[in-house]
């Protein structure tokens, strides 16, 4: 396969393309149907990725509850980790469905580290994190729908920091989280990577679906996981406690740093957008 080959200072041959940035105001884009299509799917996927969820929280909860089921209930249940499944899962389903469309972002932190790396305009963006916070809320209104008579009793599937840990810890679990998973993001959809490995067959929903998976079990004993800020926002405004609300900043401000990092770590670091535009630059001017 081709590489990259330096020679004279150009290089002469690449074995992939990037795509071009994206502009910051797209004024064409609104009148798109392409546009406004991939926002409705984005809350269709976020309604159904926290009703499955949150109802997935919330019925674990019931069957282990030592006043429901009283012999057994530690053993009751999926546990932790079929809720991980459920979020991890929902994920890699959700992502394959609508990555053809809208990208299958599901997650105003993802959405954000793109924007930062100029793969969405702002436009987009902000359209996109509307309609999956308004696809939360009406997802988990779904659950309380449903289970109203669990739903307030088992905490409504809410993001609150568990009693023992500080507010910084809390920050940095969520941080860390939202970056493993934006980074998982940003390397799964890499041209240059699917061009470099393109004999191995790696679909890139399967990887971030793992991502999220594997930061549940890290961080649900600290704050339920968030690493999505339209996930916490949803349940907290259904739910519509003080202890969501109090602890609730958490969920936007972890997350949005970490995609922030994930996504500079991404271009500047392993991609070395910086140094490749100084380069192209130097070069036009010689």
């Amino acid at each position: 396969m081709a590489k990259d080959v330096e020679t004279g200072g150009e290089y002469t041959t690449k074995d992939y393309t990037d795509p071009p940035p994206a502009p910051l105001i797209d004024v064409e884009e609104i009148t798109k149907w392409s546009l406004y299509r991939a926002v409705i799917a984005e809350f269709v996927a976020t309604m159904l990725f926290l009703y499955v969820t949150v109802a997935t929280v919330i019925g674990y909860k019931h069957q282990s509850d030592p006043n429901v089921n009283p012999t057994d209930a530690a053993c009751s249940g999926v546990g932790i980790l079929g809720i991980a499944w459920a979020f991890g899962g929902m994920i890699f389903i959700l992502v394959y469905c609508t990555a053809g469309i809208s990208g299958g972002h599901i997650n105003p932190a993802v959405t954000f580290g793109l924007f930062l790396a100029r793969k969405v305009s702002l436009i987009r963006a902000v359209l996109y994190i509307i309609a999956q916070c308004l696809g939360a809320i009406c997802g988990v209104g779904l659950v309380k729908a449903f289970q109203r008579a669990y739903y307030v009793r088992y905490g409504g599937g809410a993001n609150e920091l568990s009693s023992g840990y500080s507010h910084g810890t809390g920050l940095a679990a969520e941080i860390i989280g939202t970056f493993v998973l934006v980074y998982t993001v940003f390397s799964a959809t890499d041209p240059k990577r699917n061009a470099r490995d393109s004999h191995i067959p790696v679909l890139a929903p399967l990887p971030i679906g793992f991502a999220v998976f594997m930061v549940h079990l890290a961080t649900i004993p600290i704050t339920g996981t968030g690493i999505n800020p339209a996930r916490s926002f949803g349940a907290a405004v259904i739910y519509n406690k003080d202890k969501a609300w109090d602890d609730h900043w958490i969920f936007w401000v972890g997350p949005f740093i970490g995609a922030g990092i994930a996504a500079l770590y991404h271009q500047f670091v392993l991609r070395a957008s910086a140094a490749k535009a100084m380069g192209s630059s130097y070069r036009s001017n010689m």
